[in-house]
């Protein structure tokens, strides 16, 4: 097991991103802010003063998951399309911020995690006094329902692969298998951009969704062409875009993953429902905290903890 550091790390200093939402339309600006040593991800709603704005960015969160991944708290304080940068997040080894939004939907960007990654390059992170904290799976946890599949697996590092297949000649069926270390992310999954099709696009939008969507934060597929002008980043961008959203929504966990995440024709719905079942069964994972001594992790250089509740360092709250 080969983790970049045995420290948690945050932003060196307040990072502000602009943009506009994929399902809203709506712009949103993000600044987001240093934080303590296991205080997580939180995002906070700063247009919201009548009620609790703060939500964690947590599997028990989550509020809805059929076009992305929202959370939301018991106020009803929400944030939408929160993947992208959670998986930016994870890939970076970003333990703990505070992200401050003006909206409900997280910026699109270009459909992909690259902007958020070179934003917090230009501030970079700080490492701080305390260990990290990672997720171990122990044993298989499997979810179905029909056709998708999303399951975790013991692994010795962090993995995860996707399968998915369209009746469309352009994507047809594609697998991929992703070691998830920082610089193959940047070069092998980060660019890869959310994907849809022109005939949904126009269906989303007259039931009032994709109002911000287009040529330049989507891949989108008319028949068996590309749209866009510039073509594809990857000859398999869409399965590799399918890792990148895995790679969010299981940081939801709140830890980095020790083990294996293998979705088959999975979305959102099936990444959180997995985590669910994981933490359903408290056999199936550890929580362990990393000794503060070596940079390079070996499986036998942790300390077990083994309940959620040492997890987050509280009690877990019911699912909001």
């Amino acid at each position: 097991m080969m983790l970049k550091s045995v420290y948690q790390h945050t932003l060196s200093q307040v990072l502000t991103i602009s943009g506009i939402g994929v399902h809203s339309g709506a712009p949103a600006t993000l600044t987001i802010h240093p934080a303590p040593a296991g205080s997580g991800i939180v995002f906070v709603r700063t247009d919201i003063q009548d009620r609790d704005n703060v939500i964690p960015a947590r599997w028990d969160h989550v509020a809805d998951t059929r076009l992305c991944t929202v959370i939301a708290n018991k106020a009803g304080a929400s944030v939408s399309t929160i993947e992208h940068l959670m998986s930016a997040f994870a890939a970076l080894g970003v333990d703990n911020a505070r992200v401050d939004i003006d909206g409900a939907e997280t910026p699109i960007m270009d459909g992909s995690a690259k902007p958020f990654i070179e934003a917090i390059d230009r501030t970079g992170l700080l490492r701080q006094k305390a260990a990290r904290k990672v997720l171990v799976i122990k044993k298989t946890i499997s979810v179905k329902d029909g056709d998708k599949e999303a399951i975790l697996s013991p692994a010795d590092g962090q993995y995860f692969g996707f399968e998915i297949e369209f009746d469309n000649t352009l994507i047809g069926r594609q697998k991929y298998t992703h070691q998830l270390k920082e610089n193959s992310f940047r070069g092998e999954i980060a660019a890869a951009r959310t994907f849809g099709f022109l005939h949904e696009v126009e269906m989303l939008r007259k039931m009032g969704l994709a109002r911000g969507g287009s040529l330049d934060n989507a891949i989108v597929i008319d028949g068996d062409t590309v749209m866009n002008p510039d073509g594809l980043r990857f000859k398999n961008e869409f399965v590799r875009h399918k890792i990148l959203d895995a790679v969010g929504d299981i940081y939801l966990a709140g830890a980095q993953l020790i083990g294996h995440y293998h979705g088959v024709k999975a979305g959102h719905a099936m990444n959180n429902k997995v985590l669910h079942a994981l933490f359903a069964d408290p056999a199936a994972y550890a929580i362990v905290t990393l000794n503060q001594a070596p940079e390079a992790v070996a499986p036998q250089a942790v300390q077990a903890k083994h309940s959620a509740g040492a997890f987050f360092g509280e009690a877990l709250p019911a699912t909001a």
